[in-house]
């Protein structure tokens, strides 16, 4: 245990509440910190609330330049490129334990902690190892593939080891309860359509274009590449015997490219930004890859590149690998690493050439 005190991230749902809870209760002196993003404050009675349940004192950090630089831009530059971010892989390593964790260092703690179901390990050779949660359903390594080695060393999981369900017993009979109505989601700072959210963002713009399919006949007219990813169903309005999917997003020509189930199929895939949270591999490995938070990972053998590249070649094609979500590397429970997904090859063919 150490002397100095350990910074929790307060959201005012239960999941940081517990983890405030649950280092206080191991005799550790802790703090919360809250930080603002300009998106639906917590009012001062919700600060209030946490402070009075826990018995902690509560700062706030107004990091809401860093979030709309770091992560607003970043969602909308990605989506007008026509690839679909994933803003939580972005903040987690950027604002998190990026500028926040900073931020707990400057009041004097030396671990930020928060309420992600995840575990950290150090092996023998001195190497912090990102694990999953011990919770299928809740387990958030994913999102935090991104972390370095510092980071890591300073990020602490209470929730790692216990399942939702424990957690929300923990809280009744603690009597915490939460100070927001409802539980942070993925895209936490979208209120309610990200297409009107995206139109407000200075900048952004989109015109109609061409749906269109394989073979380059024109179906239809999409409004807006902004409004799909590879895989989608919905919204495509174009009748078919069989249903049409998103295949590709081509800003370019701005075209929307569909076809069928059988089309969305990807040998592997090309990943850039490589974060390596065990030493960096000189040659390929086996791993089980994660292409989306909620997809189960499947076998596959990464081979590494130069300049913090990638290549993933499934052993079996896999479906809607999206271009701007992230590739995550596991070995059982342990996160190997992970990047941002460039592009796919989409057959199941020449696995050399991805």
């Amino acid at each position: 245990m150490t002397d100095r005190p350990i910074a929790v991230a307060v959201s005012g749902g239960i999941d940081s509440l517990v983890a405030a809870h649950l280092l206080k209760q191991s005799g550790h002196t802790v703090f919360g910190l809250h930080f603002t993003t300009g998106f639906e404050p917590l009012p001062d009675s919700g600060l209030s609330h946490i402070r009075e349940q826990l018995g902690i004192p509560v700062h706030t950090v107004d990091l809401s330049a860093a979030f709309q630089r770091k992560v607003v831009d970043y969602f909308t530059r990605t989506y007008a490129a026509g690839r679909t971010p994933n803003p939580c892989l972005a903040c987690n390593p950027a604002i998190k334990f990026g500028d926040l964790l900073e931020s707990a260092r400057t009041k004097g703690a030396q671990y930020l902690a928060t309420g992600h179901y995840a575990r950290i390990i150090r092996d023998a050779n001195g190497w912090h190892r990102l694990l999953r949660g011990i919770d299928p359903q809740k387990d958030q390594s994913y999102f935090l593939a991104f972390l370095n080695q510092e980071q890591l060393a300073a990020a602490r999981f209470p929730l790692g080891d216990m399942t939702k369900d424990q957690v929300r017993e923990t809280a009744r009979v603690q009597g915490l309860t939460p100070a927001r109505r409802k539980e942070s989601q993925d895209v936490c700072f979208i209120l309610e359509d990200y297409a009107a959210f995206l139109m407000d963002q200075p900048g952004f713009g989109f015109e109609p274009g061409p749906i269109e399919d394989l073979r380059g006949n024109r179906l239809g007219e999409h409004p807006g590449l902004h409004r799909f990813t590879v895989g989608q169903r919905r919204g495509i309005n174009c009748p078919a015997a069989q249903p049409y999917y998103v295949v590709r997003l081509d800003p370019p020509r701005n075209r929307l490219v569909v076809g069928g189930r059988e089309d969305l199929l990807s040998s592997g895939c090309r990943v850039s930004d490589v974060n390596w949270i065990i030493p960096e591999p000189d040659s390929p490995l086996r791993a089980a890859v994660r292409v989306r938070y909620r997809h189960t990972a499947v076998p596959a053998v990464v081979h590494p590149g130069a300049e913090g590249t990638a290549r993933v070649v499934f052993d079996t094609p896999e479906p809607a690998v999206t271009p701007g979500q992230g590739a995550v590397f596991y070995e059982e429970d342990a996160v190997l690493g992970g990047g941002w997904i460039e592009d796919t090859k989409m057959n199941a063919s020449d696995h050399e050439d991805i």
